[in-house]
């Protein structure tokens, strides 16, 4: 099969690997349709995250299985699938407490980082981590399902509730779903993006939607004191999200950032009854409800390029990789068949 891997230089090689085949009674084999390149892919290839060389990356993903293994029960060739990379062992302390998400065993778990990915032509994966999708749920919006089970994990650990006011740092996709979401669960929303093509995507995405209240801005429309939460998507900006946050407000941090640091005084937190909160990954135990949530959403909407293996140089050219590049798209997807 084709897939894409990640060179020591951290960039994508294109390489042929063996197909994946059952091994164990609960494995599962897909052929891949869509795989969504995620912020932290892109953060790999900047250096802002850490990978094993030579891993086929790549863990959003949506597919039709086309084997599986003697034990495997909920799902059978033909069915379309989502992918749900966010790997436990479901023996270990933490995980029979439910803590599925916080798994001491995730050496070698993670796909598209420590374990081989979605970036590829077929993916084995343990029966658990593969949900059926609705008939009608387009593979469009059923790859956007692991980006809004994250958003999901975000916004309930902040307590987002009806009346709040919410701002969202960036407007990539993660930071327009997360605006999107927010504003279903009944909060007014500001989403600040710095780049103006992704503030002219966000804007046109959110035209359209019957939303209560979401607004597209530049950094710096939020008044200092003006959010009761702030979502940080960038991974980078906790100081200046602590600056546009409220009294007693709640700040999550979301994007994933190893370089990054920042400066805050810890006396203004406890002054302002400031609560940070850094979320993890998802527990796994809301996929299924991120599938259901998904039914109602209109993820779709942030997909703005399709393309093959063939093409990556120019997938990562649509995501501001490059030398001089900019943004030039919003969720960038790959289909190991072409990008038609």
């Amino acid at each position: 099969m084709k897939a894409l891997v990640l060179g020591r230089d951290r960039t994508l090689e294109l390489v042929d690997r063996p197909d994946p085949a059952c091994r164990a009674p609960d494995d599962v084999v897909l052929r891949v349709e869509q795989a969504g390149f995620c912020g932290t892919d892109r953060g790999v290839l900047l250096g802002r995250f850490s990978a094993v060389p030579g891993v086929v990356m790549g863990h959003e993903a949506v597919g039709e299985v086309c084997e599986v293994g003697a034990g495997v029960s909920t799902v059978r060739p033909g069915d379309r699938v989502v992918v749900n990379p966010t790997l436990y062992c479901g023996l270990c302390d933490r995980c029979r407490r439910g803590l599925l998400n916080f798994c001491v065993n995730k050496a070698g778990t993670e796909l598209g980082i420590d374990r081989d990915g979605a970036f590829a032509e077929y993916l084995r994966l343990e029966e658990r981590f593969l949900y059926a999708i609705p008939p009608d749920m387009p593979y469009d919006r059923a790859v956007l399902v692991e980006p809004l089970a994250c958003v999901m994990n975000n916004l309930e650990a902040a307590g987002t509730r009806p009346g709040d006011r919410v701002a969202v740092l960036g407007a990539g996709p993660i930071g327009t779903v997360a605006a999107l979401l927010a504003d279903q669960y009944g909060a007014t929303v500001r989403l600040l993006e710095q780049d103006p093509f992704r503030r002219r995507a966000a804007e046109a995405f959110f035209r359209d939607l019957p939303c209560r209240a979401v607004s597209v801005e530049e950094p710096g429309g939020v008044p200092k004191a003006g959010a009761d939460v702030v979502v940080d998507t960038v991974g980078s900006l906790l100081a200046e999200a602590c600056a546009i946050a409220a009294d007693l407000g709640r700040i999550v941090v979301m994007g994933f950032d190893a370089r990054a640091t920042a400066t805050v005084r810890p006396l203004e937190l406890l002054q302002r009854g400031l609560t940070v909160i850094g979320a993890g990954d998802y527990n796994s135990l809301l996929f299924a409800r991120a599938v259901d949530t998904a039914r109602n959403l209109p993820l779709e909407g942030t997909v703005t390029h399709h393309f093959g293996f063939d093409q990556v140089d120019a997938a990562l050219a649509a995501l501001g990789l490059g030398a001089g590049a900019g943004y030039a798209g919003m969720k960038v997807v790959l289909r190991p068949g072409g990008g038609a």
